[in-house]
């Protein structure tokens, strides 16, 4: 008999059957009627040709055949306990593989997660650059085998998600000002093609900025650590921008339990 036609129901039913001798016991463990016991075990019969129980004067007693597979059969379900517990692991384990743009990372991420670690010391993190400039881009969940993603975007994409609360976009400069110019990054709002310096992205901005090298405007969430420790100032007040960080999985991933705590930490 193929797989995909074993009657896992009916040898479920089975199996409560044989251990109470009783259809009706076996209905109030399985919470169905002893009439649906007795109709899957008549079913189960017809598939596998054979008479699985007697009604005998002493009750409910299963035959040779019923009584030659009930061991495999236990035995069978045990493996697939073992199994759906190893499938369960990884929403109790305690590492987490997370996809996010370098930038964000290194200014805003990492020291969230050094928290986190901080307060559960079993806590493991697998770090994994994302490209932040194209914010269309997909993000391959099965090949890195992510737990979580964080994209630039204007929301969560195909997946589930939840923003990274921000002030916007905010324009900065090295204190006392630098040079006249602006400095552009992939995505940024003032992209000058005559700026003085052209980087990768907008904490390389945050840094040429910093250096006096002239202005950028960037993620209000990404210069929020370099404003608070003097090393930038803001030139004007943060503007509401519609794309922002998100936090985002697919389904699967989104429902585990280490996902969520992990999500609600970042957000809180």
């Amino acid at each position: 008999m193929k797989r995909t036609h074993l009657p896992l129901n009916g040898l479920r039913v089975l199996d409560a059957a044989a251990r109470h001798l009783s259809f009706t016991r076996a209905a109030d463990e399985l919470a169905v009627t002893p009439a649906a016991v007795g109709q899957q075990i008549r079913a189960l019969e017809d598939t596998l040709g054979v008479v699985l129980f007697r009604r005998t004067t002493k009750g409910l007693e299963l035959t040779p055949e019923g009584e030659g597979g009930l061991a495999a059969l236990r035995h069978g379900f045990l493996q697939f306990e073992e199994a759906v517990r190893a499938m369960q692991a990884g929403q109790t384990s305690k590492s987490l593989t997370i996809a996010a743009p370098r930038d964000l990372t290194e200014k805003w991420l990492m020291p969230r997660l050094a928290d986190i670690a901080r307060d559960d010391p079993e806590m493991r993190f697998v770090l994994i650059s994302a490209d932040a400039s194209n914010a269309s881009a997909a993000i391959d969940f099965t090949e890195a085998n992510l737990d979580l993603a964080i994209r630039w975007g204007d929301g969560p994409g195909e997946h589930e998600g939840e923003a990274i609360a921000s002030a916007g976009m905010v324009t900065v400069e090295r204190p006392g000002g630098g040079a006249d110019t602006w400095i552009a990054w992939p995505g940024c709002v003032e992209d000058d093609t005559s700026s003085l310096v052209r980087v990768g992205d907008a904490g390389l901005a945050i840094d040429a900025a910093a250096q006096g090298l002239g202005r950028a405007t960037v993620p209000e969430l990404l210069a929020a650590a370099d404003l608070a420790s003097g090393r930038i100032v803001a030139v004007g007040d943060a503007k509401a921008n519609r794309l922002g960080y998100w936090l985002v999985a697919p389904l699967p991933q989104w429902r585990q339990k280490k996902v969520k705590t992990l999500v609600a930490a970042l957000t809180g």
